[in-house]
């Protein structure tokens, strides 16, 4: 296939997945945008095929000076994905006006532009997981999910829904997260702590409704975020904002008692106290509305929770034996 497609942040967790899927799919005329840094993360580029990669300002730069021209789509996944980052205007610049920039160069030049979104734009839940809601009802508790709400807003503000498309991603897992430090999954987390001490910590509750552990979360396989991504890629004549997630949630219990199945040890939590400065921004529960996605065509079922812990466990203990 000669489609010139343009995926930022390539290299980075779901990017890196979407890259290798695009390749299976036959997909290989890519210009990867990334920053690659010093934390290994050009690991994850091994065994991809791609015509270029550049850095995000390059990128920038040379789509607005007319050095790049006929590209095909961009699907735009870099952003800081830090949900404890405190820097606003480093977040403005990065999450919310790259991604403005990079949305008007697609229109103006009729190339498809499919961004990430997060489900951090819901905030604390009240007013509920549906993409078909409001966007003005929706108060997001961080900064990172505010940066991304402004892009939502901006879209939907200019009418931008009929031609792009945004995805609420939920709580993605699954292979190539291990540059991302603590935002990693927590099933990355769980893998390295039980090998090291035969147990697992989680957060405390703080609210009288939730149990320990019984927190919930809609949990994705990083496999099924990039299908869905990429139905919008091959069905072009769908716009709008979309959740990604499975239209379940399932408790931290649920995922550490699959890492422990998965690793064939016997299971064994213990609840840690959740640091103060996070207490007041942390959701108790998520779980996407499919309606809409499932609305628009998009009917492949999704991977169980246990399915895909148990693929990534076995993926991670790879991973240690060829080390």
């Amino acid at each position: 296939m000669a489609d010139r497609i343009v995926v930022t942040g390539a290299a980075g967790f779901i990017g890196r997945n979407l890259v290798a899927e695009l390749n299976r799919r036959g997909y290989d005329h890519l210009l990867l945008v990334d920053n690659l840094g010093t934390d290994g993360k050009w690991r994850n580029l091994v065994g991809l095929s791609f015509a270029d990669i550049i850095d995000p300002d390059t990128f920038l730069n040379s789509l607005h000076s007319g050095k790049l021209q006929d590209l095909d789509a961009i699907i735009h996944l870099g952003a800081c994905s830090a949900t404890t980052e405190s820097d606003a205007d480093y977040l403005l610049r990065n999450n919310y006006r790259y991604t403005r920039s990079a949305c008007e160069w697609s229109l103006r030049n009729n190339a498809r532009f499919i961004y990430a979104s997060s489900a951090a734009t819901y905030g604390d839940g009240n007013n509920g997981y549906s993409d078909a809601a409001p966007l003005s009802m929706l108060r997001p508790l961080n900064m990172y999910g505010y940066s991304k709400h402004l892009v939502d807003l901006w879209a939907e503000a200019n009418g931008h829904f009929d031609k792009i498309v945004g995805l609420k991603y939920f709580n993605v897992f699954g292979p190539c997260e291990d540059h991302k430090g603590d935002m990693r999954s927590m099933v990355n987390k769980a893998y390295a702590q039980i090998k090291d001490t035969g147990k697992v910590q989680l957060f405390k509750s703080y609210r009288p409704d939730y149990a320990d552990g019984e927190q919930m979360r809609d949990f994705i396989y990083v496999s099924d975020a990039v299908d869905v991504t990429l139905h919008f890629l091959e069905h072009r004549s769908f716009g709008g904002l979309f959740n990604c997630g499975t239209g379940k949630a399932r408790s931290w219990k649920d995922l550490m008692n699959a890492v422990f199945e998965a690793m064939g040890v016997e299971s064994q939590i213990e609840f840690i106290d959740m640091p103060e400065a996070i207490r007041g921004n942390y959701q108790y529960f998520t779980q996407a509305d499919t309606s809409k996605l499932r609305g628009v065509g998009y009917a492949a079922p999704f991977t169980s929770l246990e399915d895909g812990v148990s693929e990534y466990v076995a993926q991670l203990r790879r991973s240690d034996a060829a080390s």
